[in-house]
């Protein structure tokens, strides 16, 4: 997070006045207006495996890619698979049961893989760039959020815990399928409900986040920092996946649970959560859930609908206060 943000700063801005949304913000993805009532959504991902199983490896990472679309209020119209596979060390098979996994979960999304590219690479990665479509009127971003707002997360953290321990034998494959349950679930349903509700109104939904590589209290914190108030998170209230906290109490987090809190430094308070449980917060995810800022007389009707449409979850983990010297505070 941070080494990308010294770098953008050297690269000239761009001025074209249909870029709805760039980078300046840290959004999950690009805004581009092509008349006054479409603009495309762009974004790209891609990452090595988390799991063994290809097909599983595909399905979740297309996820994780077509998250960022619906973070923003859009829908999936097409992709684009992006490869790196070391075909001299293993069988084109395997490549072909992560583009399988990759295109099941496009197609799910109701959109079209319409081809894509691929290197040789001495280990494999894959992902997809995605293309959708939105209002320019209704466009969901980081930076809307509004004091007084309450935060709802529709996904369970621990992905990056449970991953971590099924590499390093800590956990059977059956202790991992929720966390592959959890991470190759579209966040469609939860962008519905966010739609359903309004988005950029006084009384509905006013910004909008997916809670993948720098975690809970990263992604806290860019909406923070965007939307110029403080967040503060209700620790307990966040729902974690079976075993994470067992886990992570013997030391099984990502490097980037360190590193995401290094990064945000003393913007980040801590009163009085157990450290463990902070490490999960600020643990990386992949394809997590939607992290939603809405005007609290709309949060109930978000909450029914997150319900109705089965998400993960549709938990009040937070609320946006006045800005201070903190960006994000955990209670």
């Amino acid at each position: 997070m941070g080494v990308l943000a010294q770098v953008l700063r050297g690269v000239p801005k761009p001025t074209d006045p249909n870029l709805l949304v760039g980078s300046d913000h840290f959004d999950d993805a690009g805004v581009y207006r092509l008349d006054d009532d479409t603009a495309i959504v762009t974004t790209v991902d891609f990452f090595p495996p988390l799991v063994d199983d290809a097909y599983q490896f595909g399905r979740i990472a297309a996820a994780n890619s077509l998250s960022d679309i619906y973070a923003m209020g859009g829908r999936p119209i097409c992709a684009l698979n992006i490869v790196g596979f070391p075909d001299k060390e293993l069988s084109v098979e395997v490549l072909g049961e992560i583009l399988r996994g990759g295109a099941e979960r496009v197609a799910a999304a109701g959109a079209v893989v319409a081809g894509g590219h691929s290197v040789r690479d001495s280990e494999i990665k894959f992902g997809l760039a995605v293309t959708g479509v939105i209002h320019p009127d209704r466009i969901l971003t980081n930076a809307g959020a509004r004091v007084g707002d309450v935060l709802i997360l529709t996904k369970p953290l621990g992905s990056g815990t449970l991953t971590t321990a099924a590499k390093q034998g800590k956990i059977n494959q059956a202790d991992l399928a929720e966390a592959i349950d959890v991470m190759t679930d579209l966040n469609a349903a939860a962008c519905e409900a966010a739609i359903a509700v309004g988005v950029n109104r006084d009384n509905g939904v006013h910004a909008a986040t997916d809670i993948t590589g720098f975690g809970l209290i990263g992604h806290a914190h860019e909406l923070a920092e965007a939307s110029g108030v403080t967040i503060e998170i209700d620790a307990k209230a966040v729902p974690l996946m079976r075993r994470v906290l067992e886990l992570a109490a013997s030391g099984v987090v990502t490097r980037a649970a360190k590193s995401n809190l290094e990064y945000i430094g003393s913007r980040f308070e801590n009163r009085g959560v157990d450290e463990t449980l902070v490490k999960v917060l600020a643990d990386a995810q992949t394809s997590g859930g939607l992290l939603l800022s809405i005007s609290p007389d709309r949060a109930d009707a978000l909450l029914q609908g997150l319900i109705r449409r089965r998400t993960q979850a549709a938990v009040v983990v937070g609320r946006a206060v006045k800005s201070s010297k903190h960006s994000v505070v955990a209670l």
